[in-house]
């Protein structure tokens, strides 16, 4: 994909500098009830808070139904290469737990963690990418997240991780990994010709870095980068480390290991 220099400059802007975007309007937007929402303001589509953002023009894109209509520019492809942070959260063993139940109960369980994770994202200022089996994508982007998006991100995994009970003495209600990390990416909207349709992602190495972080999380881990780390700034104590082999990487990646358990 090919995109001209002025486009491409203006969305280095709103990404990184939230230009046209302010993020307590999304922190905002997202407190308002209910699934699904806009991927770029988060205004809800559904119960009496998409009444609330119908009513102030911000109806759901009928062009994409993944924006709403003030954000439906952002519906044409395009985007922009910057430095971000990802966070990747995997349910443990969910084809297991998938034997274990029926159908139903299973879909109410992973709508559960769905609804908690949104909720945590949002609240952080990171941009839900992905609602999707049994994983949960994250993006804390500077243009919404502010500078401090590798903290933000840590701290909304750790958050994240106790809402899913790994604190509880019994166990967690839903077993959960989490892989964090910061590094360039291309974010912005792909597709969107002919019936391909478009979405709001990012894309690059540092992305597939950080769900194969996530892959090898255990029970109550947060996996984050050494980059994620040491650009967060944070005083964690002294956290296990590792060198981990990452499929399609030539060389061993180097993470901390928090561990969110019982106190």
């Amino acid at each position: 994909m090919t995109i001209d220099p002025t486009t491409e400059e203006k969305w280095r802007k709103i990404l990184t500098e939230g230009e046209d975007l302010n993020h307590n309007i999304y922190h905002l937007f997202g407190m308002l009830p209910a699934n699904p929402r806009c991927k770029l303001c988060a205004a809800p589509f559904k119960s009496w808070g998409g009444a609330l953002m119908r009513m102030i023009g911000r109806e759901q894109s009928k062009y994409n139904p993944q924006f709403c209509q003030p954000c439906e520019r952002f519906d044409n492809p395009g985007g922009a290469e910057i430095e971000l942070t990802m966070l990747f959260a995997d349910v443990r063993n969910s084809t297991a737990l998938a034997e274990q139940m029926s159908a139903k109960d299973f879909s109410q369980l992973m709508n559960r963690f769905y609804t908690v994770a949104s909720k945590v994202l949002i609240r952080t200022d990171a941009l839900v990418d992905r609602l999707l089996g049994d994983e949960v994508i994250g993006l804390f982007i500077p243009g919404f997240a502010g500078v401090e998006h590798p903290r933000r991100a840590i701290e909304a995994a750790q958050e994240l991780l106790v809402l899913t009970g790994h604190r509880n003495e019994k166990g967690p209600w839903l077993p959960v990994g989490v892989g964090v990390h910061t590094g360039l990416a291309f974010v912005g909207v792909v597709g969107g010709t002919g019936d391909n349709p478009s979405d709001f992602t990012a894309l690059g190495d540092n992305v597939n870095v950080t769900s194969r972080l996530a892959s090898q999380a255990g029970q109550g881990e947060i996996l984050i980068s050494e980059a994620a780390y040491d650009a967060a700034g944070l005083d964690l104590g002294e956290l296990e480390q590792r060198e981990l082999e990452l499929k399609g990487k030539s060389e061993k990646i180097k993470v901390r290991v928090l561990h969110v358990a019982t106190n």
